[in-house]
């Protein structure tokens, strides 16, 4: 009995001083083999704690990317915690990161530790922006001249704005561009449908190249039909690239979507653009339909604001989206009668 009392006792410091970060192996004989992307969670909404590991694990097993997934962390506790806005451990990796990928809404960081991701804005390293990195940091926090609650429009080219589609009424269909529709980025994608509604792109200019726009569906169903009238006339900026300049430093390239909830990421050819995008930020041949089938089970939650007691109550801690761990939704938060979980495209 005494020995089993120690051995739990073992365990349980071993996972307390459990680092607070994942770490996904590369493959030097895949296509991505080489490349190191970093992906920065931290949203109380569309639960990008779910979604990135999600995204690494694909990035990492199918294609040879080596992923570092961050996420915000309580330090009283160590467990993940989408509402603490001050901590983001492990943002040093940006040190020696090749592809950034950010879904954080309203961060306050500290100083130290937007040191990292304003070195490697100055180096004009690629950034990829998911949903609410429009508004990824908040505060009055200043670095070199940079004030981070502008960093969506000196980086993506947008901030936040309000939402265009009815939230939690009517959902997103992506319409490609013509006039671009043979970008690399589009390679193998024809069919995306997200819940989450389009938002409002109002400070968008000539020098970003519009890949997607956003039609507004009439229900949360995939099914369902455009949205007559001005919400559709002219449709909104959906998927884009542009260059950026920051803090006197290099020019580098900046990929935004406002899609971006794990559910949304339900959708495989949403999953084939962002992988696309990082084959082609990385410098690399983009496939021409990348294998996005899960690595893991993934059953993403609804989006939406959660109590955070009950969300503490969870204790999950980065391992708990670990390869070989499965995705579980969040039973407290219930999607609307109207959401009907369907893929709309091939893998």
């Amino acid at each position: 009995m005494m020995s089993s009392l120690i051995s739990l006792a073992v365990a349980a410091g071993i996972r307390a001083a459990e680092q607070p970060w994942l770490e996904f192996a590369g493959d030097a004989a895949k296509p991505g083999g080489g490349t190191r992307v970093v992906l920065i969670s931290g949203d109380e909404e569309y639960r990008s704690e779910e979604s990135l590991p999600m995204l690494a694990k694909i990035l990492s097993e199918r294609h040879g990317f080596q992923c570092t997934v961050l996420f915000a962390i309580d330090p009283a506790t160590g467990f993940i915690n989408p509402d603490y806005e001050n901590n983001v451990p492990g943002l040093e990796s940006l040190a020696t990161a090749d592809v950034m990928i950010i879904a954080t809404r309203f961060r306050q960081l500290p100083p130290e530790q937007l040191r990292w991701v304003a070195d490697y804005l100055k180096r004009g390293k690629p950034v990829i922006g998911l949903r609410t990195a429009t508004h990824a940091f908040t505060g009055e926090a200043e670095t070199d001249g940079l004030k981070w609650k502008e960093f969506g429009l000196a980086v993506l080219g947008e901030t936040w704005v309000s939402h265009h589609g009815k939230h939690k009424v009517e959902g997103t269909r992506a319409v490609i561009e013509p006039a671009h529709a043979d970008q690399a980025m589009l390679r193998g994608v024809k069919t995306i449908f997200g819940p989450t509604d389009v938002y409002t792109v109002a400070h968008l200019k000539d020098d970003a190249t519009v890949l997607l726009r956003g039609e507004v569906t009439a229900t949360l169903d995939a099914a369902s039909a455009a949205v007559a009238g001005a919400k559709n006339d002219p449709m909104m900026p959906l998927a884009w690239f542009r260059e950026y300049e920051v803090m006197g430093g290099k020019k580098g390239r900046a990929f935004c979507t406002t899609m971006g909830a794990a559910v949304d990421l339900l959708s495989a050819d949403l999953r084939r653009l962002l992988v696309n995008v990082v084959y082609e930020f990385s410098g690399k041949a983009v496939p021409a339909k990348a294998d996005v089938r899960f690595v893991d089970p993934f059953e993403p939650s609804f989006y939406g604001f959660v109590d955070n007691d009950a969300w503490a109550a969870r204790k999950l801690r980065p391992s708990n989206f670990a390869l070989g761990q499965a995705t579980r939704p969040y039973e407290r938060v219930v999607a609307p009668a109207s959401y009907v979980s369907r893929q709309t495209d091939s893998e």
